[in-house]
């Protein structure tokens, strides 16, 4: 029994986290507010690393970048960004787990629309105009996308002073737990 009791508890412990997994992924979170641009590559000096990051550096293409509402995530190296910001690795995981790459050591540029669907794959080399004239060739429906409601949960009102029904504002004492007789 104890040995089913372990086997039980290992397997729950081991699936529990891949389960979990499933749902963390950062492009969740951006779905509806933001288009979100991936870049993987091998190592800092990559070259479609360094002429894109080059490109964003330049006013009017940041400025264009913001514009159109993109947010750049990059992994390099199995270390992750957001917009030069450090992701942790169990998010940096996610988000490689949810653009379900295959094994490759080319690079990939990636560009996910607002509704969260792949807009362009792309390996090795690409200019920032590429991905600009893709963005901007986007339906006018994924254009006006607008992210969903967040659902705060209601407050609990509090009887106002002086209202019929409401208690005076004495409080209650609460029951002392029992105590356990001495063995």
């Amino acid at each position: 029994m104890l040995i089913r009791s372990l086997t039980l508890a290992t397997l729950l412990a081991f699936t529990g986290t891949l389960f979990a997994a499933d749902g963390d992924s950062p492009l969740d979170i951006e779905k509806g507010r933001n288009r979100s641009l991936i870049v993987i590559a091998p190592s800092t000096v990559d070259p479609t690393w360094v002429s894109l990051k080059k490109a964003l550096e330049e006013p009017a293409n940041k400025q264009g970048f913001s514009e159109r509402k993109l947010v750049l995530y990059s992994v390099i190296n199995t270390m992750g960004q957001r917009d030069g910001k450090d992701l942790d690795p169990q998010t940096t995981m996610a988000l490689i787990r949810a653009l379900k790459l295959g094994a490759g050591a080319q690079t990939k540029v990636i560009l996910v629309g607002k509704d969260g669907e792949k807009k362009l794959d792309h390996s090795g080399a690409i200019e920032l105009t590429e991905i600009f004239s893709t963005v901007d060739q986007l339906p006018a429906a994924e254009k006006e996308a607008v992210p969903p409601p967040v659902v705060t949960p209601p407050a609990e009102a509090e009887p106002a002073k002086g209202t019929k029904g409401a208690k005076n504002g004495k409080a209650t004492k609460t029951a002392k737990p029992p105590q356990m007789p001495d063995d």
